[in-house]
């Protein structure tokens, strides 16, 4: 879709991140969006990086830089996301549902700190700024800078970056298992 800038950070075919399937650095256009989806069985996690975010389902709910959006797809449910007037970035991630069968529903948490529930066992997010000194809690890191995101083993030691930690379960699904 024109004006949709996309960077696929993770995307593991075998299982090896447990319920994370794939985290993606989205960068909308101002008005673009990504055109009317299907999503079943998957949660989707938004970490919206900068600008505002309309979600066209339920609620139709606007999104701004620092909100957090859980988007349980469950049975299934047809939506978009369009950017507002100063366009978007966000990271996109997704998991295997928590409960595949479920009605889908759509949480938002307001510029959360610290660690976000997630209403799930295997999967937890914590979001926080980078600094000197700072303890990160162990897991998968993503350090966000205004250039981009990539998977960090240590945050810098100056500058504005925000840190995503996702701890997983790394138990494979049973389709991964040898």
């Amino acid at each position: 879709m024109s004006g949709l800038h996309q960077r696929v950070l993770l995307a593991p075919t075998d299982g090896s991140l447990g319920p994370l399937l794939r985290v993606s650095d989205d960068r909308l256009d101002p008005g673009a969006g990504y055109g009317r989806h299907s999503h079943r069985a998957v949660d989707v996690v938004a970490v919206v990086l900068a600008g505002s975010l309309r979600h066209r389902w339920g609620d139709d709910v606007c999104l701004r830089a620092g909100d957090v959006a859980v988007l349980r797809a469950g049975a299934g449910l047809d939506h978009d996301e369009v950017a507002g007037d100063d366009g978007a970035r966000v990271l996109q991630c997704y998991l295997r549902a928590a409960d595949p069968g479920a009605a889908p529903s759509h949480q938002v948490v307001s510029a959360p700190t610290g660690w976000i529930d997630l209403g799930r066992a295997d999967a937890r997010l914590w979001l926080g700024a980078a600094g000197e000194g700072r303890d990160l809690p162990a897991g998968l890191r993503l350090l966000v800078t205004p250039a981009g995101t990539d998977v960090a083993d240590a945050p810098p030691l100056s500058g504005e970056a925000t840190v995503l930690v996702w701890q997983l379960d790394d138990d494979r699904p049973a389709w991964a298992r040898d």
